[in-house]
């Protein structure tokens, strides 16, 4: 939780983090108005990185064991996490895996766990029918 609250505070409120959302939205212009692109790129990847290490340890410190298949689930069910909050939102992002865990919780404590992942997703097709840009998601306007 602090390290999402720092985040999204670096995100909104810091240079870099208007650095990165500049070139997200188009790199080229970022750059032509002063903005160090390779430098913002380099800084976002150093950001994702020490990210994914704090995650590793907490996985070392819940499961106590580490193998070359423990992340393949965790980063499926974080993209999962990710579409259902809305891709672009780090808010929606942290309410997408809220929901998928309270949606595994209490499916596994009332139906049983062998099918906690079928109700995830069948939940995330629903969103995305009646929702396509998730729960927090902004659709996108393209200005010509």
């Amino acid at each position: 939780l602090v390290l999402m609250v720092g985040f999204t505070i670096l995100i909104n409120r810091t240079s870099l983090g208007r650095a990165q959302r500049a070139c997200e939205q188009d790199k080229k212009m970022a750059g032509l108005l002063g903005v160090n692109v390779d430098r913002v790129i380099s800084l976002t990847f150093v950001m994702g990185a020490a990210l994914a290490a704090v995650a590793g340890m907490m996985v070392l410190l819940i499961y106590g064991v580490i193998d070359f298949y423990i992340g393949f689930l965790a980063g499926v069910k974080s993209f999962t996490a990710a579409v259902l909050g809305g891709v672009g939102s780090l808010p929606g992002a942290m309410l997408g895996g809220v929901v998928i865990g309270l949606i595994e919780a209490f499916w596994s404590g009332y139906v049983g766990s062998e099918w906690k992942d079928v109700a995830t997703f069948s939940i995330l097709v629903l969103v995305l029918i009646f929702r396509p840009t998730g729960l927090l998601g902004r659709p996108e306007i393209e200005k010509v």
